[in-house]
């Protein structure tokens, strides 16, 4: 069988690596490399991400399994521990914040003693929640929900969280439970989750590892797909009137594809062009030494949500920080933003991402589920963080194509 995958991101690598054993495999892509958003881009010989920082870990054995004997062998990478904080009323906090309330005792007790009231008040019952704003008030309790988790995330979404599904979150942001909260305000306690501690490649690029999961394949850069059709008569999947499938895997954003199928419903186009996502803005600096492999910004005065400390896990001589911003910021904002803080020194380079984040408005659910029944009942599979439209880190988008590989098998 003949199989057209389009695009060649993490997703489209994985499942073509999965499937070239036993299927004739070719992976269109319009970049001139692969890796989507998880591939680095060098400036003067520093590598760096521009969107997030992806590293990598899982909690499913079989996504290990795949990565470690497969594609780039444990040897080869470095198991680094996460060290985070947050910049929080001037000073640095340890992540996350609801086990730095004792941090935040010794400047402000009196902000301390309200978040620790709130949350042993707050119901932590999700059965009324309505939204994301809900849910945080729900969860941590209204003063933390207010001084941190909403205008966070006001920040990284671009959109008021009580505009926002909750839905997507469960899984994201674990709740601690009050015996830990408790164990929290009298001993240190540490971040459990599971990326605490994560895989960065020993040559400290992840283009090592997307190379890896590239080699073999047959890969056509440079193609941009403008048209999808299903001939009837041959049984095939057309694309641009040129490449001829006997089945296609979709990893190109939702809100794309459907305008590229011929015949398309105007509905499921309209539903598409209601998808919304966020670029993101970086910046790389030559920065001062820290520890921290990131910090997470939550003051409304910075336009950067978070730092990423690219050579605490991409080792070099140097320092480096990356900023990131959402939307699409200048050269000099981003460089005006960052003069503010003496931490950040010189700014290197500037990029400005296609897509980087979906949002999880209150259109998210219908749109989204709409379009991917449709795919369903054409025929067309749909793969990754655009092409199912969710917020996939890079282990996660490997499952998806470990299961998609499993149903394909099952079905031919």
């Amino acid at each position: 069988m003949k199989i057209g995958i389009l695009g060649a991101g993490i997703s489209g690598l994985s499942i073509g690596k999965l499937l070239s054993s036993q299927h004739e495999v070719e992976i269109l892509e319009r970049h001139m490399e692969p890796g989507g958003i998880a591939k680095t881009k060098n400036f003067d010989g520093i590598p760096y991400h521009t969107v997030g920082g992806h590293c990598f870990n899982s909690k499913h054995l079989d996504v290990l399994a795949f990565v470690f004997s497969k594609i780039l062998p444990e040897e080869k990478w470095d198991l680094i521990q996460r060290k985070s904080s947050i910049q929080f009323k001037n000073r640095e906090i340890s992540y996350p914040i609801e086990f730095a309330v004792r941090e935040i005792h010794a400047f402000n007790p009196e902000l301390a003693y309200k978040i620790i009231e709130d949350y042993l008040i707050a119901q932590q019952d999700l059965s009324n929640v309505h939204n994301l704003e809900d849910w945080f008030v729900s969860s941590f309790g209204k003063t933390l929900a207010e001084e941190y988790f909403i205008p966070y995330n006001r920040k990284i979404w671009n959109i008021e969280p009580k505009e926002m599904s909750h839905e997507w979150v469960k899984e994201k942001l674990p709740i601690p439970d009050r015996k830990a909260f408790m164990q929290s305000l009298f001993n240190e306690l540490k971040d459990n989750m599971s990326h605490r501690l994560f895989y960065y490649p020993k040559n400290n690029q992840t283009n090592t590892f997307i190379k890896a999961l590239a080699d073999g394949l047959k890969i056509l850069f440079g193609y941009n797909v403008f048209s999808i059709r299903y001939s009837n008569r041959n049984k095939k999947w057309i694309i641009n009137d040129t490449q001829h499938y006997d089945l296609i895997i979709n990893t190109l954003p939702l809100n794309i594809v459907p305008s590229l199928i011929e015949n398309c419903p105007l509905e499921i186009v309209d539903e598409a062009q209601k998808l919304r996502y966020n670029r993101i803005t970086t910046m790389l600096w030559e920065s001062a030494q820290t520890s921290n492999t990131w910090t997470y910004i939550p003051e409304p005065e910075s336009i950067f949500h978070r730092y990423i400390h690219i050579s605490n896990f991409a080792g070099s001589q140097k320092s480096y920080t990356i900023t990131e911003a959402v939307g699409e910021r200048s050269y000099d904002e981003m460089a005006n933003c960052g003069r503010k803080d003496p931490f950040l020194k010189t700014p290197l380079d500037h990029n400005v991402s296609d897509h980087a984040y979906v949002v999880f408005d209150k259109n998210y659910n219908t749109s989204k589920d709409t379009i991917l029944k449709y795919l369903k009942q054409i025929g067309i599979y749909t793969l990754g963080r655009f092409g199912e439209w969710d917020y996939y880190n890079m282990d996660i988008c490997i499952k998806k194509s470990l299961e998609l590989y499993k149903l394909l098998q099952d079905e031919h």
